[in-house]
């Protein structure tokens, strides 16, 4: 199983999936309104270091975060 987590002003609770690849994610994601801006614009990390490719491979255990973008002074 792996454990995605949203951070951040992403008001989402944790997911638990069953996917091999960060592309499946994208398109379990896609099919929620709401998730479609925060994947065209966040980060993502597959146990805490970031990724750049949909096609990075997942194992058991793993942990994804989007990680939103954010501004500061």
């Amino acid at each position: 199983m792996i454990r995605v987590e949203f951070l951040g002003p992403i008001q989402k609770d944790a997911l638990a999936l069953d996917i091999t690849n960060l592309r499946a994610l994208a398109t379990i994601l896609q099919a929620t309104p709401d998730m479609k801006e925060w994947l065209e614009n966040s980060a993502i990390a597959v146990n805490d270091t970031l990724v750049t490719t949909l096609d990075f491979p997942l194992k058991d255990g793993d942990k994804v975060s989007m990680l939103p973008p954010v501004c500061g002074g």
